[in-house]
């Protein structure tokens, strides 16, 4: 049966109230424009206006996901993160509001670095830090790297998406594994890495365990393993004075902060997420 775009809505929102509460008007505003590709003002203002059957039949399949538990990025298939609508698949994680931490900490260190910067952004995912990094520092010349191809494509069209294609390029690389020679240096390297315990795994919610990549979710029994092999493989590829910062988890700033020093790196500043949380931290190579 065909439906004005005001009749799709509120049939939507009904059905998302017992799973979503008070979300429910804001997801069914997002189903709704996702499955008649128009904007939110479009639809206001063709409420009254008859939908198409593919429209209605679209909006249904998109519920029957969001009432199933699937996170609303996956199901609309892209996410806001610092300006920019991105591409989002379940090869890649959400970019998440605890990111913008470490995205705005490295663009305000990568600000101040030498003309023409090389930064790196490993574990890239989405590559929303790395691209976050090229558009506001313009002369930066970003590589973003991470050992999922299916992460890497998602990547790449972002960076396409996002018309940087000049100023940023994608590689597979392994952070477990050393850096190779013909990365050369960086004068930053970034990083959210998998940080999620073993334990940690069993507890999250269904949303993220059932649907989010568990690589790059998994970061070893106590968490911190990608953190421990990116100081001791990427420290060689980071120039002397050159800035590394990572976000981490709830909790885990004093081992981070710990390792770190072992390997000699002078931590220049933390900061907070939205939340007042620890989420990420900036620290500088010996040298000049």
């Amino acid at each position: 049966m065909v439906k004005t775009y005001s009749e799709l809505y509120q049939s939507a929102r009904k059905a998302l109230l017992p799973t979503e509460g008070e979300n429910a008007a804001n997801m069914a505003r997002e189903l709704l424009c996702a499955a008649a590709d128009r904007t939110a003002e479009e639809v206001i203002a063709n409420r009254d206006l008859y939908a198409s059957e593919e429209v209605g039949l679209k909006l249904e399949g998109f519920l029957q996901r969001a009432i199933e538990g699937e996170p609303l990025a996956y199901i609309i298939g892209q996410w806001s993160f610092y300006g920019m609508d991105l591409t989002v698949t379940p090869d890649v994680l959400i970019p998440r509001d605890d990111t913008l931490a470490v995205a705005e900490l490295a663009v305000k260190k990568a600000l101040f670095l030498p003309q023409n910067p090389r930064i790196l952004d490993l574990c890239t995912g989405s590559g929303c830090i790395g691209l976050a990094i090229a558009k506001r520092v313009k002369d930066a010349r970003v590589t973003m790297g991470d050992i999922s191809p299916a992460a890497l494509r998602v990547a790449r069209k972002n960076i396409a998406d996002q018309h940087l294609s000049g100023q940023v390029s994608c590689l597979a690389i392994d952070a477990l594994k050393p850096a190779t020679k013909f990365l050369g240096t960086f004068d930053m390297i970034v990083s959210n890495p998998p940080y999620v315990t073993t334990a940690e795994m069993e507890t999250l919610e269904p949303s993220v365990r059932n649907y989010e990549p568990h690589l790059a979710l998994h970061g070893g029994i106590d968490g911190l393993d990608f953190y421990r092999a990116i100081l001791q493989n990427y420290t060689s590829a980071l120039a002397p004075g050159g800035y590394l910062l990572f976000e981490f988890g709830m909790g885990q700033e004093d081992a981070i902060g710990e390792l770190l020093r072992q390997f000699d790196y002078e931590i220049i500043e933390w900061k907070q997420d939205a939340r007042e949380v620890l989420r990420a931290v900036a620290a500088k190579k010996e040298g000049n």
